[in-house]
């Protein structure tokens, strides 16, 4: 049975990404960037179930379906989009429009679009997903034990790191780093669903006081606050940008995940009735495919109303807005409210599509 707190924990997981797309964080030591991804890639763990393990053809089946065919539908939507924008103001916002770049760069990077790009983060999750399956499979196939798949799959989450400094990162090498990272977080999820949920209490006061410790220890080598020092805590996979750092990206995120897991066992019982909420842990996906377009709408209003040329937009990045200092919480508020909302009525009416065609289907064989 689905644990509504799993979906407590989606909704944080992405308010902590667009929290960071507006450079501010809602966990105070934890640092944009820092863990937000890794997070993802846990609760996708949390929510994997070994039956797949024998299953391979229905799960390929279920991860198409649920990651990839609406992928696609926004990629065509935001090609659609971007082309308007770039009648309107005279930019593109992507990269020049190819077969390549539509159908190949997605599983690269995903920048194809600057308005949809995070939605890198589905493809690689689908591309982490299948090749974490397979190699679960494996795992258990030479020896059935929980420590060493744990051992195997930190080993990668670490390396991954070094490996990007060793290796020349081209396109498929960034993919492979990516995996590496990522896979480990995944099977995290599982190993904490699997053997620590409900044996351990690793939320005390003890625990509590350990991780601030460590946090602040790992907080030295922040640099965030200032740019010419480099990111720091934070690091950016899809990139593969660790700057400097060896270690410290994968214990961070540790401690973020922990983090938000003790923030919502103290939040549950005050939020797990709310609404918004839930849909927001429901509507994740539309969420992180809507909000830079969201806040592209906002300045360009914020523009409008000060009187300003739409070309001062054009001039800075896609993660842009408009007098950050007063705005950037209204900013936050708004767009988790419009792409919430408007991720609830995408669901309602991919519903009463496939209910419109499923009728249809079955009179079809009444018919016959």
């Amino acid at each position: 049975m689905f644990d509504n707190r799993v979906n407590i924990l989606k909704a944080l997981a992405i308010l902590l990404v667009v929290s960071g797309h507006l450079e501010f964080s809602l966990l105070g030591m934890f640092t944009p960037y820092s863990f937000q991804l890794a997070l993802f890639f846990f609760i996708s763990g949390y929510l994997f179930k070994e039956k797949y393990l024998d299953d391979v053809a229905n799960f390929f089946e279920r991860r198409i379906k649920t990651l990839l065919v609406p992928y696609f539908l926004y990629n065509i939507f935001y090609l659609g989009v971007t082309v308007v924008v770039a009648k309107l103001t005279g930019k593109w916002w992507g990269m020049p429009l190819s077969l390549k770049n539509f159908f190949i760069t997605p599983f690269l990077n995903g920048h194809q679009f600057d308005l949809s790009c995070p939605l890198w983060f589905v493809t690689q999750l689908f591309m982490t997903m299948i090749t974490f399956l397979f190699v679960f499979r494996i795992l258990k196939g030479i020896k059935d034990n929980k420590f060493f798949h744990l051992t195997v799959f930190a080993l990668m989450g670490f390396l991954a790191i070094p490996v990007s400094k060793i290796v020349p990162v081209t396109p498929v090498m960034l993919v492979i780093i990516r995996l590496m990272f990522s896979m480990f977080f995944v099977y995290l999820g599982y190993f904490y669903k699997q053997y620590i949920q409900d044996k351990y209490d690793i939320f005390t006061i003890k625990w509590a006081g350990a991780v601030i410790a460590l946090q602040s220890v790992l907080w030295m080598f922040n640099r965030d606050y200032d740019p010419e020092h480099g990111i720091g805590l934070s690091y950016v996979l899809v990139w593969a940008r660790f700057d400097q750092q060896l270690v410290v990206p994968v214990i961070t995120a540790l401690t973020g995940i922990w983090a938000s897991l003790f923030t919502v066992k103290i939040f549950y019982p005050y939020v797990k009735d709310c609404k918004f909420i839930n849909y927001m842990g429901k509507t994740t996906y539309h969420i992180m495919a809507n909000h830079l377009l969201v806040m592209y709408i906002i300045t360009a209003i914020f523009l409008k109303i000060n009187g300003i040329p739409i070309s001062v937009r054009e001039n800075h990045d896609i993660y842009w807005i408009y007098n950050p200092v007063q705005t950037t919480y209204l900013y936050f508020v708004l767009t988790m409210v419009i792409t919430t909302y408007a991720g609830v009525g995408q669901q309602k009416l991919w519903k009463k599509i496939k209910e419109l065609f499923s009728k249809n289907e079955n009179a079809a064989v009444e018919q016959k």
